[in-house]
């Protein structure tokens, strides 16, 4: 969030609202195209989830024929499950709220890496509510809108008059 007095290029004053991946900055009042990119956003989220989800399942087969055994087998199962889970609540987090500590983020993001499937899936139901993150934006866009007013409210005035008023002592006789 850019909360500069003006936006180089823009030339609109006040705090500028951030972009999202594959939305720009049409979230701010759904123009632009905002209702086609959200259904592209979803139709393609969900695509490539069903393309990791037969990806996936052609490992699994390589894991039979391999013949590896059933344990390995039902690590492997458990283990993207698991990840996909932890991805799925970790991503549908994220769209609501910064992390609390950027430092844990950076530690799973093998974990979600692994768990690609959960946040391809959570980027899809997202997508039926708002474009993802977009509600995490609007409220630090919103607040920064407020910060700016409050501050160009309270500066009213020629600030040098009231400096020298201020300053000046009365004259003695």
């Amino acid at each position: 969030m850019s909360e500069n007095s003006e936006a180089p290029g823009s030339g609109t004053p006040g705090p500028q609202p951030e972009p999202l991946r594959f939305f720009g900055t049409t979230w701010v009042d759904h123009s632009g195209g905002y209702g086609l990119r959200r259904a592209g956003a979803a139709v393609g989220s969900l695509a490539a989830a069903v393309v990791a989800c037969f990806v996936l399942r052609f490992a699994y087969q390589g894991l039979q024929i391999a013949d590896v055994g059933s344990f390995v087998g039902v690590l492997v199962v458990l283990m993207f499950a698991i990840c996909s889970a932890i991805a799925f609540r970790k991503t549908w987090e994220g769209f609501s709220r910064r992390p609390a500590d950027p430092a844990r983020e950076a530690n799973l993001r093998g974990l979600k890496t692994i768990g690609f499937v959960g946040s391809l899936i959570a980027y899809f139901l997202r997508t039926f509510r708002e474009a993802p993150g977009e509600q995490l934006h609007r409220t630090e866009y919103e607040t920064a809108l407020a910060r700016y007013e409050k501050r160009r409210s309270s500066r009213t005035g020629n600030p040098a008059a009231r400096k020298a008023s201020k300053g000046k002592r009365p004259k003695r006789k």
